[in-house]
């Protein structure tokens, strides 16, 4: 074959090699359309309110556009609003991890039924919220309930006595912390579970203490599990409303509460966009929050 003719199919060959790749190129991945419709589910559900929520957070009720609803939640009753947010959510956090902690540790060295029992009713647990779980605690803890008057009969002792009050602060704080903590139990245990009994053994092999066990093997392979599991416990407690709506009857400055009021009407003139704006503000805050959790599992896969 001439060199003429070898140059001619070579080239030949290319141009038909080519063509496909260019084709792909410009070519829809049929693979995509199988998330079409979720996506447009998001799109609906989440994208579309979050977007109207925002148009109206930057108008006034005469349609102009104005920043004054988003400086307002620098002072006043709104600033005061997500301090007690803030506070609420990272005593639920801080107590929460710690018990929901110590619980993974207690089931980690449990086996048989009660081991299963523990995870089931942290499960249970987990889900129960709202008014429910508010009425739980108002009929056990409130003035008149079954262990306010068992303490007070059986042992003597007031609960009411001091500064305790079921809804108060302090009284929301303990209901946040009942599906706090087994939900700290359901999402940090798996990191537990990942502790091998090898590593234990070689520590006790090498001559290490308990502490030295504690101090270079389990808190560096647990650590990003924790803080993982404590930010979405941040943002669990920062964004919870029905359980602190039906405790504290809007009486506590909560954001989400704040929300609400906003939202059933309880307004005042020309600022119907303020529970717009806070919705925003708390949006914002949970982003944060898992951009966070993001990144703290980014560096813990890298490690």
């Amino acid at each position: 074959m001439s060199q003429t003719s070898l140059q001619s199919t070579l080239s030949h060959q290319t141009a038909e090699g080519a063509l496909p790749v260019a084709k792909r190129m410009f070519r829809l991945d049929k693979s995509f359309l199988g998330i079409l419709p979720f996506l447009a589910l998001i799109g609906y559900f989440f994208f579309y309110p979050l977007a109207v929520v925002f148009n109206e957070s930057i108008h006034d009720s005469h349609h102009h556009l104005t920043a004054s609803a988003y400086k307002a939640l620098f002072g006043g009753d709104y600033r005061n609003a997500f301090i007690g947010s803030f506070e609420l959510a990272a005593y639920s956090m801080a107590i929460s991890a710690i018990i929901g902690a110590l619980i993974c540790w207690a089931v980690v060295k449990t086996q048989g039924h009660a081991r299963k029992l523990i995870i089931a009713a942290a499960g249970v647990l987990t889900s129960t919220g709202g008014i429910p779980l508010a009425f739980s605690f108002i009929a056990a803890f409130g003035q008149e309930g079954l262990v306010t008057k068992i303490l007070l009969n059986v042992f003597h002792w007031d609960i009411y006595g001091g500064a305790f009050d079921i809804y108060n602060f302090w009284g929301i704080l303990l209901v946040y912390c009942f599906f706090q903590a087994p939900l700290m139990v359901i999402i940090f245990i798996p990191a537990v579970e990942n502790l091998k009994v090898e590593w234990q053994e070689a520590n006790e092999t090498l001559g290490g203490s308990r502490i030295a066990y504690l101090r270079f093997v389990v808190i560096p392979v647990l650590a990003p599990a924790f803080i993982s599991s404590c930010l979405l416990l941040f943002a669990s407690g920062f964004s919870a409303y029905a359980t602190a709506a039906a405790m504290s009857n809007g009486t506590i400055p909560l954001v989400p509460l704040l929300i609400g009021n906003l939202v059933n009407g309880e307004v005042l003139a020309d600022q119907a966009n303020q529970g717009d704006a806070l919705a925003m503000g708390m949006i914002l805050v949970c982003v944060l929050v898992f951009g966070l959790y993001a990144l703290v599992m980014r560096v813990s896969r890298k490690k």
